[in-house]
């Protein structure tokens, strides 16, 4: 149903955002292929939510002998997705010029921290490594604290999965009218730099402090920020358009005459203090029953189980469950070709006998096994 619906895609296993990206294609109805390392065979992956809705088959890449089964996956493949370090599919000769030898069509997505060249590109590093690099990192958080990761959100999956998911989509369109495959060259820190573009913006206007926490969205503004309240609980506000900000004021009942400079930065830290005082007088859930339908945009700060069970989140099904496990739905939605997880994640490998047995060749089944290529036990 989904609208990649008829869509072939082969993802070489990895790490992060690149089954990710694999998961938001399969979400969106590709029919996604891992090819996992051999000793990874019947591991289960039940908790592994990157892993749903993909099949997989487990293959010995570093056997010679597996080229023929690989270049048959290829051959009728609409793109492949992978993320090792540079030079690491080309030494197994699975790399963009290995492959688009046997399927000109084919769009070679490849998913790594620093790039495929730079100064960087042979380093070995993580999500905070690849942030830091392009000031993403260094822009969070308190200022006499060190920088807050955010979770792996901004480099792995907003501006490494998310992000090559995209590059893919595009790719699919342009190759469908040139005919034509070609490389993409998703890198982590190009993608959290993308990610930063509204921050440069106002940086090189002058509207931006290259300082932490002094600036209107990061935690500097009284109007934008989070509060603790009387159960301990948090509450998130966003009040920075006049009218919520008129409306915040006073629905908490703060002297307005206080508030009335909003844009006064030097006026910022008393009233961040003012404000905390005030919303520690009240619980969370009593401030948001104060809030509702006053347009003062704000939401209470909701752990990973609280957020499974909130109203708003259960009317719009924003999370769903499968095999037990609840877990995010699949996202954007579309009004006709619905997307959807067309079921959990499977053991490695459990796919092998029918993926093989669907190739145009016939690929016998029991010699790859011999061969020590592939798993059937």
């Amino acid at each position: 149903m989904g609208p990649l619906s008829g869509i072939k895609i082969i993802e070489f296993a990895g790490l992060g955002p690149g089954p990710f990206c694999g998961m938001v294609l399969a979400d969106m109805g590709a029919d996604v292929i891992v090819v996992d390392r051999i000793e990874n065979y019947g591991r289960e992956k039940t908790n592994d939510l990157a892993s749903r809705g993909k099949k997989s088959i487990a293959v010995d890449l570093k056997n010679p002998d597996s080229k023929e089964l690989i270049h048959e996956l290829i051959e009728n493949a609409d793109a492949v997705l992978e993320g090792l370090r540079p030079g690491k599919m080309e030494k197994l000769g699975y790399g963009p010029d290995d492959l688009l030898k046997i399927n000109p069509k084919l769009i070679y997505g490849r998913m790594t921290g620093w790039g495929q060249t730079g100064s960087f590109a042979a380093e070995a590093g993580h999500d905070i490594n690849y942030i830091a690099l392009t000031g993403a990192l260094g822009a969070m958080g308190a200022k006499d604290i060190p920088p807050v990761p955010p979770l792996n959100l901004v480099g792995d999956f907003g501006g490494g999965g998310m992000l090559l998911a995209l590059g893919i989509c595009a790719a699919l369109v342009e190759t469908a009218k040139s005919g034509l495959g070609q490389v993409i060259d998703a890198a982590m820190t190009d993608g959290s730099a993308l990610l930063m573009t509204m921050m440069f913006g106002m940086y090189s206007a002058g509207q931006w402090k290259d300082e932490r926490e002094s600036n209107l969205l990061d935690g500097a503004a009284h109007f934008y920020g989070c509060y603790e309240c009387k159960d301990g609980k948090y509450i998130s506000i966003g009040s920075i358009e006049p009218q919520f900000y008129t409306s915040l004021i006073e629905n908490m009942e703060l002297d307005a005459s206080k508030f009335s400079n909003q844009f006064d930065k030097n006026l910022w830290p008393n009233l961040k203090e003012l404000i905390g005082l005030r919303f520690k007088e009240k619980t969370r859930d009593e401030w948001c029953k104060i809030f509702t339908g006053k347009d003062i945009c704000f939401a209470p700060v909701l752990s990973l189980e609280e957020s499974l069970n909130n109203q708003h989140n259960l009317d719009r099904e924003t999370f769903v469950e499968v095999a037990g496990i609840k877990q995010p739905a699949p996202a954007p939605r579309f009004s006709r070709t619905e997307s959807e997880i067309k079921h959990p994640p499977l053991k490695v490998g459990s796919n092998t006998p029918e993926i093989i047995e669907s190739l145009s060749s016939k690929i016998d089944v029991s010699e790859l096994s011999d061969k020590k290529i592939i798993r059937l036990d």
